[in-house]
């Protein structure tokens, strides 16, 4: 899963289907549906012959059942669309007569919903929702999703915190093919309904045709159509009163923060809680790019951690734990590195030698390549020379994976190589997935599921100092919403998105000491995708039920107080 390694003007976006979509509502747990979901739109004409009507085929709802600790959950599992439409600006027949526009002529797709409104994108989910489990406005729900941008949400429905998962080693390695799936010990489907999104051209969501996709593909862009297929399927379900979350992983914890904003401010719609996992909310903090030093201070601490993983640092650092390795390289980072980095070329030799030496002890890397590198080690370069004697390189994603290199003992590129950690993945859950959408799902569509699709250029708009940055839409969240909870995972072996990094931008954001209580952060022997190391995804699930007791149990908070006696 790649990391870029306000709403749509004119749109009123709607959803397609006419009965609500979860699964609650089937009043039958063995109920199966009328026809299996697929891409497909029937064109119908009117009398005139003139008028097309777009429809979506009903989702697939099947039942199932899973057990946790001795107990039998039962639960059924929809597969489907929601299609975004908009106003047409203007009737494809201006006047009585008149004929149809050249554009009109040549539309492929028909062009209108029942409703009269013009379809846009199909958005593909997958929900889960507990059987008899009460009223719904006291059972929380929880919109999941992935990042890239161009990533599907596989990953965390496949590996995390769905009911059924890809069977991976404990360590989150690959087994041999062919690959199987298996109940999740770990799912969280017990305390909270799930709703897997696949934004616009991941997974099976695609725009209709005529449409063009890079309507989608921005950082507005992307929040508006996210933002509204959450309105959409709230509304459509009626789960405006339960309790509601959003579970967002790399870019997706970009989208997150920017949601949170976005559905306060457009719908009036407010969640309890937000989970960021493996966090980019500012890209300064990422992106090695000229004058910009601050990534290499972000991500020192998690080149110490996965040096000593892979036992490459002094034998006194080395018999310390990770915990103790990241806490020194933490204020070794935020202090007399980052003061080195800032005299740049005024630094005197004596001291580029000295902090040198220090940036060595950490990383396991030579002090004299630290030098040729003006004590600025870019990620490409660190996951290519701490295992180069071995003719190995780290995975970016989880530090924790190698791999042999394309041309073992070159100076080359990392960033022209592969990702170890990435390629022990893909395989179980690209497989499990399309098997289990079939078999399981009762879904059937000839497109690809595309795992990870290309949505360059990705339009970032007015960055600001040049860096997408959407942290500054979470503080005003957090600040109108006092009651919104914030919860950060980090990961020692991330280097996608560094740990220090995340707590960094955070700090950053300037909160007011109330509002700052209501973040937590969490802390995992694992990777970018935490939850594909079995310890860490059972205290991921552990840490997820303290939050949500958290979130979902606090007192009112009296902002009407008077002044005075």
């Amino acid at each position: 899963m790649k990391l870029f390694s306000n709403r749509l003007p004119g749109l009123l976006l709607l959803a397609a289907l006419s009965s609500p979509l979860d699964a609650r509502s089937t009043p039958d747990d063995t109920a199966k549906p009328e026809a299996k979901a697929d891409t497909k739109s029937d064109a119908k004409s009117d009398a005139g012959g003139e008028t097309k009507i777009f429809e979506e085929p009903p989702p697939s709802v099947t039942a199932h059942s899973i057990t946790l600790g001795g107990k039998v959950l039962k639960y059924h599992a929809t597969a489907g669309y929601i299609v975004l439409k908009e106003e047409e600006g203007k009737p494809l027949v201006k006047e009585p007569g008149q004929k149809p526009s050249p554009e009109a002529k040549s539309e492929t797709e028909p062009s209108k919903t029942k409703d009269g409104l013009k379809p846009k994108a199909k958005v593909f989910f997958v929900a889960y929702t507990l059987d008899d489990a009460g009223d719904p406005s006291t059972r929380p729900l929880t919109f999941a999703f992935n990042g890239g941008p161009g990533s599907s949400s596989v990953w965390l429905h496949m590996a995390s915190v769905a009911p059924r998962r890809a069977n991976l080693t404990d360590d989150g390695e690959a087994p041999p093919p062919p690959y199987q799936l298996t109940d999740n010990e770990s799912t969280w489907l017990d305390r909270t309904d799930l709703v897997f999104i696949d934004p616009v051209s991941t997974g099976y969501s695609r725009p209709v045709a005529k449409e063009d996709p890079n309507q989608y593909h921005g950082l507005k862009e992307d929040i508006a159509s996210v933002g509204d297929f959450i309105r959409l399927y709230t509304s459509r379900n009626t789960r405006w009163l339960s309790p509601k979350f959003i579970l967002g992983e790399s870019y997706g914890t970009t989208r997150a923060a920017g949601l949170s904003d976005y559905l306060q401010s457009r719908y009036g719609l407010y969640f309890n809680g937000i989970i960021l996992v493996s966090s980019a909310l500012n890209f300064q903090a990422l992106a090695f790019s000229p004058q910009n030093d601050d990534p290499y201070i972000q991500f020192l601490p998690s080149y110490a951690a996965s040096a000593w993983y892979h036992k490459k640092l002094p034998a006194d650092l080395q018999a310390k734990s990770v915990v103790e390795v990241v806490a020194a390289a933490r204020t070794f980072a935020a202090g007399d590195y980052a003061t080195a980095l800032g005299r740049g070329d005024l630094l005197t030799a004596a001291d580029k030698t000295r902090v040198a030496g220090e940036l060595s002890r950490f990383t396991g890397l030579p002090a004299s390549d630290i030098l040729l590198w003006k004590l600025r080690i870019k990620d490409t370069q660190f996951f290519t020379h701490l295992l180069r004697a071995e003719g190995k390189m780290l995975g970016r994603l989880d530090a924790r994976f190698s791999g042999v290199r394309y041309e073992p003992g070159t100076d080359g590129p990392g960033d022209q190589e592969y990702d170890p950690s990435d390629e022990a993945v893909n395989g179980p859950l690209g497989a499990a997935f399309n098997d289990y959408v079939r078999r399981e799902l009762q879904f059937e569509s000839d497109i690809p599921y595309e795992l990870e699709t290309d949505v360059e250029p990705w339009n970032f708009g007015d960055a600001g100092n040049g860096f997408p940055n959407t942290a500054e839409d979470l503080r005003k969240a957090m600040t109108r919403n006092p009651y919104l909870k914030i919860w950060v995972t980090c990961s020692y072996y991330d280097l996608a998105t560094p740990f220090f990094g995340a707590e960094n931008v955070v700090a950053s954001m300037n909160l007011d000491p109330g509002i700052r209580a209501n973040l937590r952060f969490s802390y995992y022997e694992s990777g970018h995708m935490l939850y594909i190391h079995k310890p860490s995804r059972v205290k991921f699930k552990a840490d997820f039920e303290a939050f949500l007791k958290d979130a979902v149990n606090q007192p009112p908070i009296h902002s009407a107080a008077r002044g005075g006696n």
